[in-house]
């Protein structure tokens, strides 16, 4: 538990924040950019909340340098940012856009500028819809197209860019876009979401070694969505389900880069025929990850389940546990849930280098009449979360830099314009920003590398 006393980063500790392409940049068809499938998602009635869609967001891609300025006078060191596929290349394939290639230069180079590290990520979920069309994730051949693109992209930007980002958050870009359907691509089907997740790590070791052929002393990890997962009750059955979701929600992705290998999520064994494997491919989804990215906001508690979607024998019950307060996302606020998830990714992965590549809180928190944004929710969320790092680093994780997310409100993917998680509020019909309390306050703890039991 925490103890109240001042929480200390170390020397050099990165502060950041964290968007994504589709979630802000808008400009959805301009200088070429092609169709992705969340155009295609939100741009089909009944899919996002209130019709909503990305065609204008938060207009970073007319607002690059605003936003920047914003990072500099928050005193950032970081910024994770996404690429958008289709701005690159229109289909999935083929020679790239120059101004697509031009717009992510400025931004690095504003970055650069700015003495702020650019902090790409190759995918954030915004798949060219022309793969979509030719099968998607679940089709083999996606994973050759996304190593062309990686490829092009360190072309374009390895001299100046040093740490990337391969994938976001897989486990949730596969099961809610083809398990469950509640995200692009829409669908539902069980069979191809076991072959999208084989892809997926056949394209993470692919890009892998063709970012690393190209410049050998590049950075590179993945950004993973992980939750520590706790059993409803203290049955060997409950226990059992909890170390299974554990496998599916937090190494599914991350064993077979590390060891080659997939984790024993499934009662009957991994189903490797269902998922596609082929002979060798164990070897050709191994990537040696420099860090491991740890996107969090939650914990898990599971029961078992006889009949499940997928066949794992457990279910999550419930966003979190039933102690903390919510969000108002509904999801529980649990600070020991990031100090619980870095010491055991710590523990199983001999202590790699992690960085918190997203962690935050939905709170609608608007200007008041003196043009302020007082939401000291979002302050008492970050202090708790940021002191459970902070422990866990004293008890021996790797952990280099924290990004909050997000830096701006923005798209929230089928909740559309509902939740707002940014440090900035963002005007959605005109794009105007408004740095909030909150940003201001983790400017301080940035500036200081420390935080406080309270203000």
């Amino acid at each position: 538990m925490d103890s109240g006393e001042r929480v200390t980063f170390p020397e050099g500790f990165r502060w950041g924040a964290a968007t994504a392409s589709y979630q802000i940049e808008g400009a959805w068809n301009e200088d070429g950019k092609g169709e992705s499938i969340w155009d295609r998602f939100s741009h089909t009635p009944g899919r996002v909340k209130h019709g909503d869609t990305g065609d204008f967001a938060c207009d970073s891609y007319h607002r690059a340098d605003e936003d920047v300025a914003i990072l500099r006078e928050l005193g950032l060191g970081s910024y994770r940012f996404s690429i958008a596929w289709p701005r690159i290349q229109p289909t999935g394939r083929g020679r790239a856009l120059q101004k697509g290639l031009d717009y992510y230069r400025r931004l690095v180079d504003a970055l650069l500028a700015a003495g702020i590290r650019p902090f790409p990520t190759l995918y954030h979920w915004d798949l060219p819809q022309s793969l979509e069309d030719a099968g998607g994730w679940p089709n083999r051949d996606t994973a050759s197209r996304f190593a062309d693109y990686a490829e092009t992209m360190v072309e374009a930007l390895g001299d100046r860019v040093s740490d990337w980002i391969v994938f976001n958050e897989p486990n949730i870009f596969t099961t809610l876009g083809y398990l469950i359907g509640i995200h692009a691509p829409g669908r539902r089907d069980p069979a191809a979401f076991l072959r999208a997740t084989h892809t997926v790590s056949l394209a993470q070791g692919e890009a892998v070694r063709a970012m690393r052929a190209m410049r050998p002393g590049l950075r590179i990890g993945s950004a993973f969505n992980m939750s520590p997962c706790e059993p409803a009750t203290g049955s060997a059955a409950d226990r059992a389900a909890a170390e299974r979701w554990h496998a599916f929600l937090n190494t599914w992705f991350l064993e077979p880069a590390l060891r080659g290998r997939y984790p024993e999520a499934f009662p009957q064994g991994v189903p490797l025929a269902q998922m596609g494997v082929e002979p060798r491919d164990l070897e050709r989804v191994r990537a040696p990850l420099d860090f491991i990215g740890i996107n969090l906001y939650m914990r898990t508690v599971v029961r078992a389940a006889p009949e499940d979607v997928v066949g794992l024998g457990a279910a999550p019950v419930g966003a979190g546990g039933d102690e903390g307060p919510r969000t108002e996302f509904g999801w529980e606020v649990w600070p020991d849930s990031l100090y619980d998830m870095v010491m055991r990714v710590t523990r199983d992965y001999e202590r790699p280098v992690i960085e918190i590549t997203e962690n935050g809180c939905a709170y609608g928190d608007a200007p008041d009449e003196d043009g302020l944004v007082r939401d000291d929710r979002r302050i008492d969320y970050y202090r708790g979360y940021l002191r459970a790092l902070g422990r866990a680093i004293r008890d021996g994780a790797d952990v280099r830099g924290y990004h909050a997310w997000s830096l701006l409100d923005n798209f929230e993917w089928a909740e559309g314009f509902s939740q707002r998680f940014g440090l900035v509020w963002v005007d959605f019909d005109t794009g105007e920003r408004t740095i909030k309390e909150s940003a201001r306050w983790y400017a301080r703890v940035a500036a200081a590398g420390a935080v406080d039991a309270e203000d």
